[in-house]
Formats: C-alpha cells, structure tokens, sequence
C-alpha cells in the first residue's frame, strides 16, 4: 500500500537516494529530480501528492520552482516542504510567504521528515492519507494491530510484543525483503546496541509460535527476511 507519491528534489545525489530509500521503506512512491527546470517538469507530468524541495538548485532555485508551481492551477494544489541550510530564516520565511506548506532545516533525522511528510499530507485537501489498516490478513493469519492479536484459523497465537511487532512490519511489507538491520532499528530503536541475531532468534521463536509450516517468512540468505 502507498501513501502517497512524493517527489525529491535536491542537486545532492546521494542525499536523494538516502531520503529515496527511507521514505520507500516508510511506504511512499518515490520520484526524483536534480534540478530546478527537472523538478517543474516532473511535477507537471507526475503530479505527486507532495513535493520536497531544496531552495539551493541549479538552473532554478527552489523559491522560483515553488513560485512557479503556485502560479499553475495544474500544480498550484500540491503541498510543498521546503528544505532550508541551517540558520537561513529569510529563506524560512520568503517560502512561506510563496506559498509552501512547511520547511525543514537540513541537517534533519528520518522520523522528523516523515513526521512532517504525514502533518502536511493529513492537511492537505490533495491526498487522504490512510491510517495503518487496523486487520492485516495473510492466508488464514489475521493480525489485529489495534488489540495487538495475531490468531490463525481463530484460535490466538501468544505473542511477546517484540515478536508481535516484527510479524506486523513483515507483514505491512509483504514481498519487500527487509535487511535485519533495518528490522533491528525498526523494533528495537537506533539506540540498541544488541546484534542483528537478535533478529534472528525472535524469527525463529515466531515461526515456532505460527507454527510456519508453508514458510511464510522467508529468510533470504545474507540479507534478510521477507514474508511471502
């Protein structure tokens, strides 16, 4: 499921793959662009739910793309967040005033950019933005995220939360192999310092416990795990 499609615009290529990667992995459509002229024109042509865009560009900056795209009444309706250098309040402000929804000072965390991703989407008349669906079913596995419940065939499974938790982002990520790392830092914090085998054995404690005789997590050799 997506929840959204956003474009990425900064000149710095590999802070549009980090962001890229991350916002992916937080469930949105990604396109990308490295300039100002791309970004109008894949705005134009795309017309993403949200627009994320450094003000420091070549060929357009972001202010005069942002201008642009609020003077056009096939684009003037998509929410823009501004990305601003650290300490550069006239910027903050001149975006505003051009009509952005939001700004975000670089450097920034992940959290704090989906957080802000999620505020203006949820504001904007352009998108409806889906809460987490309450029932994930998968075969004859039902995982009730709301009362915090994974039964099979209705008979309750006895989860740790950990594990419950780990089934859960499987599950919302259904075919996309997920590295043990990113499971790690998904369910335990940045702030663990534990081992990824941590992963691993919470793994094999839950299959144990769904009793997963068709392998329905999938561990993928090197990398990870996907449920299938």
């Amino acid at each position: 499921m997506s929840y959204g499609k956003i474009l990425v615009v900064d000149d710095e290529e590999h802070i549009v793959e980090l962001i890229k990667y991350n916002l992916e992995s937080n469930g949105y459509e990604i396109i990308t662009a490295f300039d100002g002229n791309e970004a109008y024109k894949k705005a134009l042509e795309e017309t993403p739910d949200l627009i994320l865009l450094d003000i420091m560009l070549p060929i357009l900056d972001g202010m005069e793309v942002c201008k642009k795209l609020k003077r056009n009444k096939d684009t003037e309706d998509i929410p823009v967040i501004m990305l601003t250098a650290k300490g550069e309040e006239t910027d903050k402000v001149i975006g505003l005033e051009l009509g952005a929804d939001d700004y975000i000072t670089k450097p920034f965390g992940i959290r704090e950019l989906v957080a802000r991703i999620k505020a203006v989407l949820r504001r904007s008349s352009n998108i409806q933005v889906e809460e987490e669906a309450h029932i994930i079913k998968i075969d004859n596995i039902i995982i009730d995220i709301e009362s915090h419940e994974v039964s099979i065939d209705n008979e309750v499974k006895e989860l740790t939360l950990k594990e419950f938790e780990l089934l859960k982002v499987l599950a919302e990520n259904r075919g996309k192999v997920l590295s043990r790392n990113y499971l790690l830092d998904k369910i335990w914090g940045y702030d663990f310092y534990g081992e990824t085998r941590t992963v691993d054995v919470h793994i094999r404690h839950l299959r144990k416990k769904l009793n997963d005789t068709n392998h329905l997590i999938e561990t993928i050799r090197g990398v990870g795990y996907k449920v299938k």
